[in-house]
């Protein structure tokens, strides 16, 4: 119970201390919006709203859990503050949980920001919202535990969003957001399916607009499969870079 209550602890100390810094605001919030307004003003075509949104949403979740994890955990480390949970007694898969879970949190959240200005501008019936509601979790924890490895990495938030881009932004065009990974050069394609975002954005489409081409429940499985992966690599990682 006590390992509870610290959890919960941790959790709203995050999400009051962090959710509305600057580099959140702007990487998580802000890109993605503007992302899916130069998809309006620079089309010479009608816009389908329902199309995009599969790879809006995805990008929201992206965005949002490695710009809020990356300034969590810098934030924590210069400070020290990190240091001192690390001493406290709870379980270290426990409180990485719980450093985690607010950016998990904080994607899922932006991932609906898309669907609100979405339903304004067309009709949302027929979307499939449980398998939908499935791979915006997925999505964020992947992309979560993707931060929480660039995290480890750096000292700075400003070197945390610089590496974050090298990996976001090559997944905008690779991951089937809005190019379909069929389309791409045959040489990139087995790049794209190492990419587990790639998987979480098919099963938006499938929900969406009954248009992935893997099929639910593999995506379910692989997303899974890199969920567990990368939260082992995770601690490994903490376990051998920040515990002394």
């Amino acid at each position: 119970m006590k390992s509870w209550i610290a959890f919960w602890n941790i959790l709203i100390k995050d999400m009051r201390n962090y959710y509305l810094k600057p580099p959140n605001i702007s990487w998580g919030l802000v890109f993605p919006v503007a992302w899916t307004l130069m998809f309006f003003l620079k089309s010479e075509t009608a816009v389908n709203v329902r199309e995009l949104l599969p790879g809006v949403m995805s990008l929201s979740i992206l965005f949002g859990t490695t710009s809020m994890l990356a300034v969590t955990m810098t934030f924590e480390r210069r400070s020290r503050s990190f240091e001192r949970l690390l001493l406290a007694p709870i379980d270290l898969n426990l409180l990485m949980l719980a450093k985690t879970s607010g950016a998990i949190l904080f994607g899922m959240i932006n991932a609906f920001v898309p669907v609100f200005f979405a339903s304004f501008l067309t009709s949302l019936s027929g979307i499939r919202w449980l398998s939908a509601l499935g791979a915006i979790f997925l999505i964020a924890v992947t992309s979560t535990l993707l931060g929480l490895f660039i995290a480890v990495s750096v000292k700075e938030i400003f070197e945390a969003q610089t590496f974050s881009n090298f990996f976001r932004f090559p997944m905008i065009f690779l991951c089937g957001l809005f190019i379909p990974v069929q389309g791409l050069p045959l040489f990139l394609q087995p790049l794209s399916y190492i990419l587990p975002l790639t998987y979480g954005a098919d099963i938006l489409k499938s929900s969406i607009n009954q248009n992935g081409h893997l099929g639910l429940p593999f995506n379910f499985v692989i997303l899974l499969f890199f969920a567990t992966g990368l939260f082992v690599l995770s601690i490994r990682n903490v376990r051998r870079k920040w515990i002394y």
